[in-house]
Order: structure tokens, then C-alpha cells, then sequence
């Protein structure tokens, strides 16, 4: 393939990722254009750009509606399209559209996105590389055959079983089943909640794995042929499924790392992989042996703990290989030294099963600092958590040369935020750094369900936190309110 400079790049997302996206956009001297909708007329990421085009009403629709972005991008001359993660990132069919309209889609190319989007697809893809996968079924069909089939595959596999969308993704889709009964109730529901999520009724079942780790492996890949991991990262502390932190490398035996990383440069070989992506693995948290889960086609949200630990700008990257530079980065650079930790400080109450503080003002808000320290943000003293999309205000990613060090800077940091308005998961971390396990660096996939004393932390307002409450007041007001 010929190398074809960009020139300006339209970033196809909001918030938190769209001003990182931006943000080495600029290092490397290109245009960046940001699209928005109505209700993020204020947002910060839109302040840095040199375009910002406003494509619809919303919420949401217009960040996934194709041919808005298109049109955005062919209207400020950008001649490149980076999706970030969310909304569109995955979609095979707004990379063939970017494709078709002479733009270069920052990622890969659509009928791989439509190969490892699909679950079924995938696992044979990584079953044709050689590596294990969970026993698992085919998509089901419709109807009472796809009830016999799922009934089957229970009684020659044991309960419990998991029901997942076949083109499911960030937790989405996933129902755990615990016996026959269970399934007969289950089934039909999953179908509707995957029809409701990814416009698709197919789903399959797979042999449940109890509490494993959850891991994966970042890779990225070139159009000649090169591909190279970057490490490891250990996702298992969830809640449905989703993430809440990630630390990088996983602890795990230096032989069951390597072997996980030939497994995942064999599965991006095998699916013809160009740019970054994950592939991730369930770990048996004893035997360590471990099987394929799925290939994320995207940048992900934890990204940032490999940037730390290796010094590989990833989005600079995906840049390069997308205008067909071949990947120069030489092996002896990935040493992985010391550890790092990502925490999303979302504006959730993690005491009423994580509610969004939609609505809410933040009227405080300062930020921690110091060594290993990096805030990857959209927040500032006067913001709106919004309504409309999620209550993410501000990745914090922790660096330190060993596990205890970085925990010690984890909490440390976190004590240095200070977020007066809506409540937030900054005490919920807190609590788990002082957890014993979690010093220990022993957690699996239900961490949460069997750590729920970390729940119990304490309510009170900090003494600093009301005073500030009390200074931003008088300065809004510009009069003492207790000076009477």
C-alpha cells in the first residue's frame, strides 16, 4: 500500500475521547474538526478544535447517524475520519461508507469489523488460529429450536450457561443462567434486549466460566503484514460487566503472558487485522489457563495504562498505520516497567447500584496532581453532568514502579480531588485501595460480589469539601452569606 499523508482529521465522537483523539491531532501538526450535537453546544473538547460542526438536535442519534458524519467531514475538508470508541467505532458499515466516500477510516477495514463483530465469527476465527475458545453454540434459531438448542447444550455442558448477543459488546447482552427453568424465562428476554441493543435478534450460548480474570491484549497492526502486542491489562474488576478499572501488565505467570500474547498475534494474523485492537481472554484465576473471549476493533477506553507503561502514543499510531506507514516501533521499547491503573471518576452513586447524577453541577472541582499522575477529562468547576450521555467526567491513570507504589499514588490522588455537587466514584476507589485483596492484587470477575463491604464507606462531606462549597459561594454571590 502507498502512504498517504493526512491532512485533517474529524474526530466521530464527544466528550472524555474526542479531546484525547484531539489532542495528538495537534502534536502532529493536522487539521482537527469535532462534530456535536445540541446539548453538547458548551462541551470543552469543541473549545480546542479548529472546526466544530454542529450535525443535529440529538442526543445521540446524530453521533450514529452515517451519512451526518459524512456529511460533516466532506463540508470541513477533512480527509480522514477517527471514531473513537462508542457510537459508530465498531460499525462495518460506517467504514465501508468512509471508504466509499474517499475518506480514510482510522481503524480497520469493514469486513473485518463485520467478522470480529460477531461473536460466533470470531470464535471461529480464533479456533482456526489454534487457540481455545469456551465451548459454545452456534447462533441459535428462532423459535422452539433455538429453545431445544439452548436446552442441549445445558444438559451436556452443566449449568450455569451464559446467553450472549452474537454482536454484543460493552457488556451488553449477557444474561447468566442457572438452570433449565431459569433458561425457559431467559431466553426470550435476551432475544428482546439484543433486538432493543444492536438491531439484531441472534444470540448464542456458551459454557459459563466462574469468576475468572478477565484480560486482554493490546495489539496493533500494519498493512504490510506487522503486528506487535503492547502488553497485557487485567479488566476483571466490573460491575454488569462493564469495567470500573484496569491495571496493566495482568499478574500472571511470565510463561501464561507470553503465551497469551502469541495467542492474540495469531488471532489478528488469522482475521487479517490492520490498526489497534484488543483481544480479550477469560484466565482461569487458579489453573491460569485461558480461553478466546472476543477482539475488541477499536480504540479502548483503558488504553491509556499501556500508553503509561510502554511510551506508545497508540492514537499516533493507528494514525500512522492508517496512512500505510509500516510500525517502527522496536520490541526492546516495550519493557512494561512498574505497574499502572485506570479509574474512571464518573458522576455515579455507587451506594444506589451506580446512578447517574444526570442534571447535577459540579460547583467545585480541583484536581490532583504530582508524579504518576495522568487526567484524561472533561470536567471543570461550573460543568453539567449531563442527561443525555454518560456520567463519565474524568479517567484518572496512576503510574508506579511496583503495585504497592502505585496504590499508595492511587489513593493519594484520589484524596486530591475534590468534586462538590454530584455524587461521584472518587470514595468508592478510595475504599478499595484500603481493601486487603485488592493490595494484594487477587480479584477476579466478582470481586464486587464478594467485596461488598467496600460499599460501606462513609458518607460525610469532608470539612475541605463544604468549605469550598462555601468559598465558590461567596464569589458567585460576591457576599458572605454567614457575614450577617
Amino acid at each position: 500500500m502507498k502512504e498517504k499523508a493526512i491532512r485533517k482529521i474529524l474526530i466521530a465522537n464527544r466528550g472524555e475521547i474526542a479531546l484525547r483523539i484531539l489532542r495528538t491531532v495537534k502534536e502532529l501538526g493536522k487539521g482537527a474538526v469535532v462534530v456535536y450535537e445540541k446539548p453538547d453546544s458548551e462541551a470543552y473538547y469543541i473549545r480546542l478544535a479548529d472546526t466544530a460542526i454542529l450535525i443535529g438536535e440529538g442526543p445521540r442519534c446524530d453521533y450514529l447517524d452515517i451519512e451526518r458524519i459524512i456529511w460533516a467531514a466532506r463540508k470541513s475538508g477533512a480527509d480522514a475520519i477517527h471514531p473513537g470508541y462508542g457510537f459508530l467505532a465498531e460499525n462495518a458499515d460506517f467504514s465501508e461508507a468512509c471508504e466509499n466516500a474517499g475518506l480514510i477510516f482510522i481503524g480497520p477495514p469493514p469486513g473485518v469489523i463485520r467478522d470480529l463483530g460477531n461473536k460466533v465469527v470470531a470464535r471461529r476465527i480464533a479456533a482456526q488460529a489454534g487457540i481455545d475458545t469456551i465451548p459454545g453454540t452456534g447462533d441459535l434459531p428462532r423459535g422452539e429450536d433455538g429453545v431445544a438448542a439452548a436446552l442441549k447444550f445445558g444438559l451436556e455442558h452443566g449449568y450455569p450457561i451464559m446467553l450472549k448477543a452474537s454482536s454484543g459488546g460493552g457488556g451488553r447482552g449477557i444474561r447468566k443462567v442457572v438452570s433449565e427453568k431459569d433458561l425457559l424465562v431467559q431466553l426470550p428476554l435476551a432475544r428482546q434486549e439484543t433486538l432493543s441493543a444492536f438491531n439484531d435478534e441472534n444470540i448464542y450460548v456458551e459454557k459459563c466460566v466462574e469468576s475468572p480474570r478477565h484480560v486482554e491484549i493490546q495489539i496493533l497492526a500494519d498493512r504490510h503484514g506487522r503486528i506487535m502486542h503492547l502488553g497485557s491489562r487485567d479488566c476483571s474488576i466490573q460491575r454488569r460487566h462493564q469495567k470500573l478499572l484496569e491495571i496493566a501488565p495482568a499478574n500472571l505467570p511470565a510463561d501464561v503472558l507470553e503465551a497469551m500474547y502469541a495467542a492474540a498475534i495469531a488471532a489478528a494474523r488469522q482475521a487479517g487485522y490492520v490498526n489497534a485492537g484488543t483481544v480479550e481472554f477469560l484466565v482461569d484465576a487458579h489453573s491460569h489457563a485461558f480461553w478466546f473471549m472476543e477482539m475488541n476493533t477499536r480504540l479502548q477506553v483503558e488504553h491509556t495504562v499501556t500508553e503509561e507503561l510502554t511510551g506508545v502514543d497508540i492514537v499516533r499510531e493507528q494514525i500512522r498505520i492508517a496512512e500505510g506507514q509500516v510500525l517502527d516501533i522496536p520490541r526492546e521499547r516495550i519493557h512494561l516497567m512498574g505497574k499502572a491503573v485506570q479509574v474512571r471518576i464518573n458522576a455515579e452513586d455507587p451506594k444506589n447500584n451506580f446512578m447517574p447524577e444526570g442534571g447535577k453541577q459540579v460547583e467545585v472541582y480541583q484536581s490532583p496532581g504530582g508524579p504518576g499522575v495522568r487526567l484524561d477529562g472533561v470536567v471543570y468547576q461550573g460543568y453539567r453532568v449531563p442527561t443525555e450521555y454518560d456520567s463519565l467526567m474524568v479517567k484518572m491513570t496512576i503510574r508506579g514502579y511496583n503495585w504497592e507504589q502505585t496504590i499508595q499514588r492511587l489513593k493519594r490522588a484520589l484524596q486530591g480531588f475534590l468534586i462538590v455537587g454530584p455524587a461521584t466514584t472518587v470514595p468508592f476507589y478510595l475504599a478499595i485501595c484500603d481493601e486487603p485483596d485488592f493490595q494484594a492484587e487477587c480479584f477476579d470477575t466478582g470481586y464486587l460480589d464478594t467485596h461488598q463491604d467496600i460499599f460501606l464507606y462513609p458518607e460525610q462531606e469532608r470539612e475541605v469539601a463544604k468549605l469550598a462549597k462555601l468559598i465558590a459561594e461567596i464569589h458567585a454571590r460576591k457576599v458572605n452569606p454567614f457575614a450577617y
